[in-house]
């Protein structure tokens, strides 16, 4: 039987990925990304992951690559191809360890692109750990934390973790933001925290809306008071969740509409 060749590909700058040029990313270690959904050849919010890229790689490497490259590697990838696609643009150092002379080094770009997703259904009953990310506010490669904990959680009998911050905060999920609904209010967690783009996204279209939006401590006492939760990422604007650990929250349907309607109102476009 013929196997037809895949569609989905990796390059490094343009061209397609090596071996050797994947492994000093897959052993380093040192890296940071942002992924994002295509949808008839269309992204939603590139402005913000642009802008992710760009800061992230300030901070890392002192250095980063322009939005024009970058535009220019992603543009490629969406026309070359499916019209429905998952795709991350991973920025790395294509000497893989750092040293005195490789921080000098012009970043690399990877762009890997595979299967549409919109995550799972939903409702979601998350564990709970006390755990903050080392440099939370990066999206960078290698977290076992969070993988570690997403697997205990599932063994323990919930769908994924949600983190506690040394307040006794909730502050976001193991891949994912939190948001909270409190009659009319939509509330996002005062925390260090990584800021997804379909965060973004929700915000600057609910104050579109004229949704009132607020930032607040979220303690395990003021959930209680509260009357909805989600989850959201690059997958999707909002799936509700039920449970924190031992805490009930009702599945609020209205808020889950509001999320995905702001979503909805995100013009999407061509590169």
């Amino acid at each position: 039987m013929t196997t037809q060749p895949s569609t989905y590909q990796s390059r490094i700058d343009g061209h397609p990925a090596t071996l050797s040029e994947l492994s000093p990313l897959a052993f380093a270690g040192f890296a940071h990304f942002t992924a994002m959904q295509v949808r008839g050849c269309k992204i939603k919010g590139l402005d913000l992951h642009l802008d992710r890229l760009r800061k992230a790689s300030l901070e890392l490497f002192g250095r980063a690559p322009s939005d024009e490259k970058l535009r220019f590697h992603i543009k490629t990838a969406v026309e070359e191809g499916e019209e429905d696609q998952s795709l991350t643009v991973t920025v790395f150092s294509p000497n893989g360890e750092f040293t005195a002379n490789s921080m000098d080094v012009e970043p690399a770009v990877l762009i890997r692109t595979g299967a549409p997703s919109d995550g799972p259904k939903g409702p979601l009953r998350l564990s709970t750990v006390n755990y903050e990310r080392p440099l939370a506010t990066i999206k960078h490669v290698g977290e076992v934390g969070k993988t570690y904990y997403l697997h205990q959680a599932i063994r323990q009998g919930f769908d994924d973790a949600a983190f506690v911050d040394s307040h006794g905060c909730l502050s976001e999920a193991t891949i994912w933001n939190l948001v909270f609904w409190d009659d009319g209010t939509v509330i996002w967690p005062k925390a260090t925290m990584l800021k997804g783009t379909m965060m973004g996204i929700i915000q600057r279209q609910l104050e579109r809306l004229d949704i009132p939006q607020r930032l607040e401590a979220i303690t395990f006492e003021r959930l209680g008071e509260l009357s909805g939760a989600a989850v959201m990422n690059s997958w999707t604007p909002g799936i509700p969740i039920t449970a924190f650990a031992s805490n009930v929250i009702a599945e609020a349907k209205p808020f889950i509409s509001l999320l995905h309607k702001a979503y909805k109102a995100e013009p999407a476009n061509f590169l």
